[in-house]
């Protein structure tokens, strides 16, 4: 088993034991048990990331029941109503009575704002401190974590901009504005997909409203929050198969008709929602330009070239502790690492 702060394609496993462990404690993580009667404590953040399918929903539940915590929902397409079943949203039977939080906040044909998202997520966090919580990040979307982990400012929007910019990605496609970005900002241009019209638009628009490099945008790492972060991720092999086991119960369970009921409720005008894995393919599938075994093959496909990306955007983090979602002691071995772990401190706000 292997606790390290290590990408899972460099890491070799060690007993987290041989870390030195800290008593939870002095680390400000204690069992509801152990908690006495003073004024709750400030306690560090504990955030569980990693890939679709590694097993993170899992782990969270078990961490917040041991530790006296609550969950933060991290993957942005769980923030919208009624994207369920294709989101693998926790039901609330499988939450086992351990609160939740931001989930279910946007209709599907709201666009996503991760400004929007940081701001409700760090409201979540101070009022599950003021009662003596551990809040728990849990997610794979690493933009979501990142804006609520890190001072991390966004820049502004303008309507007229940004209506022009999309006024023009409707009636030329993406590719014309990906060649736009290029010419501007080649950095950005090689990190986003010549698809993805979205993105595209927004490092458009930020460029022409603050001159400088999309990329500038994105600061250097300054932790808002104390912090202890806890990768989840299993083999390649492995994670294909649950990825196509998860996406024949997705349809098995009812993906259609709930993409159905979405479509009636405006899901094919949402720029954010329409294009989530399951739901774009689905909207085909109901659009008749694929059968349902080409949509939940098209869908599995995806989810792998997502989870690469993934990895390749947790990959970067050195301070993240990864775990093997696949050991049968992985909640004990996580605890340890939780503990053991040295936690990010905060830094002042700028």
């Amino acid at each position: 088993m292997t606790s390290d702060s290590r990408a899972p394609s460099d890491r070799g496993f060690v007993a987290p034991s041989d870390r030195g462990l800290v008593a939870p404690s002095e680390r400000g993580l204690v069992a509801p048990s152990d908690r006495g009667p003073a004024a709750p404590s400030v306690r560090p953040v504990v955030a569980v990331v990693g890939p679709t399918a590694a097993g993170k929903s899992a782990l969270s539940i078990r961490l917040a029941e041991v530790l006296g915590g609550e969950i933060i929902n991290a993957d942005s397409m769980q923030l919208y109503r009624g994207m369920d079943i294709g989101t693998a949203k926790l039901t609330p039977a499988e939450r086992h009575g351990v609160p939740h939080h931001v989930l279910d906040i946007w209709d599907v044909s709201e666009p996503a704002s991760v400004a929007a998202y940081q701001s409700l997520a760090r409201a979540a966090i101070d009022e599950i401190r003021s009662r003596g919580a551990v809040p728990i990040l849990v997610g794979g979307s690493g933009l979501y974590i990142r804006a609520v982990l890190e001072h991390f400012e966004f820049p502004g929007t303008d309507p007229q901009l940004r209506a022009a910019l999309e006024a023009e990605l409707a009636s030329d496609g993406p590719e014309p504005l990906h060649l736009r970005l290029t010419r501007l900002d080649p950095a950005a241009a090689a990190k986003i997909l010549p698809s993805n019209g979205r993105r595209i638009v927004r490092a458009l628009e930020v460029i022409e409203l603050t001159g400088q490099p999309f990329a500038a945008a994105l600061p250097d790492p300054t932790p808002a929050y104390e912090s202890v972060q806890i990768g989840v991720d299993v083999d390649t092999a492995l994670l294909d198969q649950r990825i196509a086991t998860r996406v024949e119960h997705m349809w098995a369970a009812g993906l259609v008709d709930e993409v159905r009921a979405l479509a009636d409720r405006g899901l094919r005008d949402g720029l954010t929602a329409s294009r989530a894995l399951g739901y774009q393919q689905v909207l085909a599938q109901l659009d008749g330009e694929c059968s349902a075994d080409e949509a939940a093959a098209d869908t599995a496909q995806g989810t792998r070239r997502f989870v690469r990306r993934q990895r390749t955007w947790f990959r970067r983090d050195r301070r993240i502790v990864w775990l093997d979602g696949a050991d049968p002691g992985l909640e004990d071995v996580a605890l340890a690492a939780i503990q053991a772990a040295p936690t990010t401190p905060a830094a002042p706000a700028l």
